[in-house]
């Protein structure tokens, strides 16, 4: 047990947050998204997807409590009088990493996922030409999908952005934490981070109703309350992006009207129906270069989808998207898939291990495609996914 809540910071010496801003730094040179830090245990980082060990020294259990008092400071009472918190750690004026403080059986662990400063556009991300359009919208729901770790706060953060740049609009977000900082260009944006500008996102959503907002993102729609609002809220007139960790459109849509008790689901789905104006349902798959993109499903919602949504016919959405991917740029993700392999980004393994039809989509690769098994680059993939010969020591980094 921690027994003493204060932190006089005149006492610490910080010598183990210049450890924790060494991983930080080699973090980022190799590319890497997460730090993870735990007390009786070697730190180690997602790289590509994969957790590697980086150094050979443990941090043991009284250094792990120095870390969070050293990061959280004033905040060090809260970690131990609630087992988690949420922050921002700001590690130089380019870079910043989200941050959650756990207490576990052997003392404390800390997760730090990397947060550039400069927010990368759509096209930088490589992602579909199709999402241009959602920056366009002056109304309707816009939901972004995924596990988590899939890249949903990037997309949404490049959306944001164009839209910046673009309109002239105000726009509200309530996260929690906040991410990617938006500076004010063409649009005035509020930023509000859950537990330090507001109670909670549903306090928040209600109160950016009477705000004036055009446009309104919520970090995580994660109750029945906030749902609801958001629904209310495209309901009348405004932008709403928010984000929901599901798996694909189909599961999306069940999913928002299944939290809803039996008696609403029926209002919910109509209400749905009318106000969804997209889904970016997205899972981060391996490159051949050792790298990282996101396979997309795109829904808009097309008079034929609504008609499909309001009829409860939710099976029929994965065909209805290939369908429109002509007309309207919506795909499924064995779509995205099979486009991602045949523009030798990914290996056939790869696209058949996230296909959500892998019999289907090497149905369509046999029948579409003409590679063979000689194929050069895109079925080698020789090197570590994180590009090192070994875990340990990777970083480079001499220990004390």
């Amino acid at each position: 047990m921690v027994e003493n809540y204060e932190v006089n910071v005149n006492e610490l010496t910080f010598e183990v947050t210049k450890k924790i801003r060494g991983y930080m730094k080699a973090l980022i040179e190799h590319g890497g998204s997460d730090l993870h830090v735990k007390a009786n245990s070697q730190v180690r980082a997602r790289i590509n997807g994969d957790i590697v060990v980086v150094t050979k020294e443990k941090m043991s259990r009284e250094d792990s409590i120095t870390m969070a008092k050293e990061i959280l400071r004033s905040r060090f009472k809260e970690l131990v009088e609630n087992k988690e918190i949420d922050f921002l750690y700001q590690f130089d004026e380019n870079t910043h990493f989200r941050g959650n403080m756990f207490f576990q059986m052997d003392g404390v662990s800390a997760v730090f996922r990397v947060i550039p400063a400069r927010i990368k556009s759509i096209d930088e991300l490589h992602l579909p030409q199709a999402i241009h359009k959602l920056t366009d919208l002056h109304r309707g729901l816009v939901l972004v999908t995924g596990v988590t770790g899939s890249g949903k706060s990037t997309t949404l953060a490049a959306i944001i952005d164009e839209i910046n740049k673009k309109h002239k609009k105000h726009i509200i977000t309530i996260e929690d934490p906040i991410e990617f900082v938006h500076k004010d260009q063409k649009c005035l944006i509020n930023q509000r981070s859950i537990g330090q500008d507001t109670l909670s996102f549903t306090r928040a959503l209600r109160a950016a109703l009477r705000e004036d907002p055009d446009i309104i993102l919520v970090g995580e729609m994660r109750d029945v309350e906030t749902i609801d609002t958001a629904l209310h809220a495209a309901e009348t007139g405004h932008l709403v992006l928010s984000t929901l960790h599901t798996l694909d459109a189909k599961e999306t849509i069940n999913r928002t009207i299944s939290v809803f008790p039996p008696e609403e689901q029926n209002r919910v789905r109509h209400t749905l129906a009318s106000v969804l104006q997209g889904i970016l349902s997205q899972r981060l798959v391996k490159t051949v270069d050792g790298g990282r993109t996101a396979a997309i499903e795109i829904l808009f919602n097309t008079s034929y989808v609504q008609k499909l949504i309001f009829e409860g016919r939710d099976m029929e959405i994965k065909d209805a998207l290939d369908a429109g991917t002509q007309i309207h740029g919506t795909q499924s993700f064995d779509t995205a898939l099979l486009n991602l392999y045949r523009e030798g980004r990914i290996t056939l393994e790869e696209a058949l291990n996230n296909a959500t039809s892998p019999n289907d989509l090497k149905l369509r690769i046999e029948g579409l495609d003409v590679r063979t098994e000689t194929t050069g680059s895109v079925n080698a993939a020789a090197e570590p996914a994180h590009g090192f010969e070994n875990d340990g020591d990777i970083f480079g980094l001499k220990e004390d």
